[in-house]
């Protein structure tokens, strides 16, 4: 019960975060990724802002043996760099520059009802579907 109410404090603060910071407006963050036209730095404060709540909490939780609201810590086993890794990353890299929007944000633009919004979601979820059929 904790763990979900916990859960969506949590995603609830994460959106509003991303919203304030920009993050949901595509030009924003199309105009940052773009450093060499009017870029513009402005999404630093948002990542800085984001390490600097971080970096202290992953300090004080390092050696914890189980997070507060679960019974484990959920870290990948899987060290090896693939094709699939390498592909996957470059393709939410290259969707990310034409697009603007990453799946976090993307997510929180919802409340605004925008066509690219709501149109880059289905594509993604699409996306989620299609990698079941999809053997590298």
């Amino acid at each position: 019960m904790y763990k979900n109410i916990f859960s969506l404090i949590s995603g609830l603060v994460f959106g509003i975060g991303l919203t304030i910071g920009g993050m949901t407006n595509p030009s924003k963050v199309i105009a940052f990724l773009n450093i060499t036209n009017n870029w513009d730095p402005s999404l630093i404060f948002v990542m800085g802002g984001a390490i600097a709540f971080v970096l202290p909490s992953f300090y004080l939780l390092k050696n914890k043996e189980k997070p507060i609201f679960a019974s484990s810590f959920q870290i990948p086993s899987s060290k090896n760099i693939n094709q699939k890794l390498i592909l996957g990353s470059s393709m939410f890299g290259i969707g990310w520059g034409m697009i603007g929007l990453c799946p976090g944000p993307a997510i929180s633009s919802i409340a605004f009802l925008q066509p690219l919004s709501i149109l880059f979601i289905i594509s993604m979820m699409s996306g989620f579907y299609l990698t079941k059929f999809i053997k590298i």
